[in-house]
């Protein structure tokens, strides 16, 4: 019994849904009105349905248009290259780890990545890479201060 109580409600609101629709469409046949489907920019910069009198519009000179980036401080680093500590560098098995200065973060280092030779509490700059397990150092060069 639910089960048709159910449907009953079901049905009705299907109903209401078609007959809602159907009056909305009628009361568009009544106002006989479009909406809007194209729009035009002004000499103002201003949205408008109307066109817009093409003898108003103001003519920019090559010379008054500024394109400008944002001031950049000078530096001899890479935005990708970070700084850090040798943590633990075995040179027998070839590998290690580099702890990033500003973050405390450790990254694993492959003796393939090293342009340097490295020692543990070497102070090294590095490039972040993509390794089978993570992000790794690459690219380490022991820091010349």
């Amino acid at each position: 019994m639910a089960d048709s109580f159910n449907k009953k409600e079901r049905e009705k609101k299907r109903q209401k849904r078609k007959k809602d629709k159907a009056e909305k469409k009628e009361r568009k046949k009544l106002d006989n009105s479009k909406p809007i489907e194209f729009m035009y920019l002004d000499e103002n910069g201003h949205l408008t349905a109307e066109k817009p009198d093409l003898s108003l519009r103001k003519k920019a000179k090559l010379e008054d248009i500024e394109v400008s980036t944002r001031k950049q401080e000078k530096s001899d680093e890479s935005k990708f290259t970070k700084a850090g500590v040798v943590k633990f560098f075995n040179t027998e098995k070839g590998y290690g780890f580099i702890a990033e200065k500003e973050t405390g973060e450790s990254y694993f280092v492959h003796a393939d990545s090293l342009i340097d030779q490295v020692k543990d509490h070497d102070k090294v700059t590095f490039e972040i890479g993509k390794g089978p397990k993570g992000p790794i150092a690459i690219e380490v060069r022991i820091l010349s201060e």
